[in-house]
């Protein structure tokens, strides 16, 4: 598959038409899906009507959108009206979608083809994308393992070449650990800089739409496009969008590059080996980098477990089978309509359900969730702090590359371990991305992170652009 500009450039030269990308990359999704499953529906017919939309646009001499003909695909749990968006839940195995999210009304708008939805752990609660209700996803860089998750879909897609740009969703690492597993770049902006409207809620206070692609500039690209304000969500914050790639620099000369206390202690070798190295790229890019502290960013994975279960405890308590959900209509009596109703969730969404209705009971509230939420302004203090001196922090993406299918299936610990690097950018509200950098021992792709305040996506792009460019 071809990036994004090379797309926009041969569709502008008339080298090729956009039926003809969007034709290929179906005819690649039809030969490596059955394998991979990380498409659960393909628009084919609908988004081949986009493509030659877009090529009569073009013939009119009219002007063409930034994702004109660009193949994207969205996650399934960001609704496009007429479309299922089940979540990967057979709580929601027959919802049509009523109305299209913002996210993929700015796709349509920049003349994007919505190519299909794609896999994702059920209701965005895992990091394997093992929890599906509709079957797992492997890795494309080998199918024994996992894509990470819970957007392992979209990652897959991308990692695949099925697509250049696919959608997914972040609440504590969800776009960027896939991303390091499957070796692709995956960018989960500030907290309210892309709208969520539309968007099927887990935790609304971590949740965040993010871009997945090949290369950084193909995720700036997107970011772009989805970026800015809506009158449709109050969390989404009035503030000018850059051009991101016009922002890219030859070198970091002049950028100050923080390295977290602690972050490497324990770590996996190989990754920690990676980790060290880049740091010596940045340097000779011209980055100066500084060893900071963020002691709170330690309890980063326990405030996020504790919060984000509380708040899907509220949020999914709209699926009781009489507002939403499924509905067990021959159920004899009350309570055995609930019990077979809510049934149909997982058993990952069921233990975190009640994880958090546990926080939230009157004699666990002020020792539980409560405590976590003081411990979640902390962290955010401490990040502030710290961004008052370096630019970017410099991070692990995942503490392990892709394991087996099934290999911690019996240590559910080891799974939430998995995003201890990527949930303290959903605690903080940070602007984080993944980029990859090189491979371990065993030949999977190893992604470091790169973390920046919010509202200033252009610095964390151009870092990872730079570290990009110097492989």
């Amino acid at each position: 598959m071809m990036t994004i500009s090379q797309i926009i450039q041969a569709i502008s030269s008339g080298q090729k038409t956009a039926e003809q990308i969007t034709r290929e990359a179906l005819a690649v999704i039809a030969e490596k899906n059955p394998t991979l499953n990380a498409f659960l529906e393909v628009f084919e017919q609908e988004a081949i009507s986009q493509a030659k939309a877009v090529d009569a646009k073009k013939a009119r001499g009219e002007k063409l959108g930034k994702l004109a003909g660009v193949p994207v695909a969205i996650k399934d749990n960001i609704l496009y009206r007429g479309h299922k968006a089940t979540c990967a839940s057979k709580m929601l195995a027959n919802y049509v979608a009523p109305y299209t999210s913002t996210v993929v009304e700015k796709l349509i708008a920049a003349d994007a083809v919505i190519i299909g939805r794609t896999n994702m752990d059920e209701f965005a609660m895992g990091s394997t994308n093992q929890t599906s209700a509709w079957g797992l996803v492997k890795n494309p860089v080998d199918i024994e393992r996992v894509p990470g998750g819970s957007s392992g879909g979209s990652a897959a897609a991308v990692a695949a070449g099925m697509v250049p740009l696919a959608l997914g969703t972040d609440t504590g690492g969800s776009v960027r650990q896939p991303a390091s597993f499957c070796g692709i770049v995956g960018v989960k902006p500030g907290y309210g800089r892309i709208s969520r409207y539309g968007v099927i809620a887990f935790a609304s206070s971590a949740d965040q739409v993010g871009v997945l692609a090949a290369n950084v500039e193909d995720a700036a690209i997107g970011l772009e496009v989805l970026s800015g304000q809506d009158e449709h969500d109050s969390t989404s914050l009035d503030a000018p969008v850059p051009a991101y790639t016009q922002q890219f620099t030859k070198d970091l000369t002049g950028v100050k590059i923080g390295l977290p206390k602690g972050f490497l202690d324990g770590l996996y070798e190989d990754i920690k080996a990676r980790i060290v190295l880049a740091a010596e790229h940045v340097k000779k890019l011209g980055a100066e980098v500084i060893e900071v502290d963020v002691p709170y960013a330690k309890y980063s994975a326990a405030c996020y477990y504790i919060i984000t279960s509380a708040e899907a405890s509220s949020n999914l308590g709209r699926f009781d089978g009489i507002r939403y959900g499924y509905s067990a209509q021959n159920a004899p009596d009350l309570k055995s309509y609930y019990e077979e109703s809510r049934a149909q969730f997982g058993i990952e969404v069921k233990k975190r359900l009640m994880i958090g209705t546990y926080a939230l009971t009157s004699e666990r509230y002020e020792q539980c969730f409560l405590k976590a939420m003081k411990v979640r302004e902390l962290i955010r203090q401490d990040f502030k702090k710290v961004f008052e001196k370096v630019d970017v922090l410099l991070t692990p993406t995942s503490p392990k590359t892709a394991f087996r299918i099934g290999q911690h299936s019996d240590n559910p610990l080891a799974l939430y371990l998995a995003d201890l690097y990527t949930c303290p950018g959903n605690i903080g509200g940070l602007a984080g991305i993944s980029v990859p950098f090189g491979l371990d021992k065993k030949g999977l792709p190893v992604g470091v992170q790169f973390y920046g305040p919010i509202l200033q996506e252009e610095k964390i792009l151009n870092a990872a652009h730079a570290l990009e460019q110097s492989l």
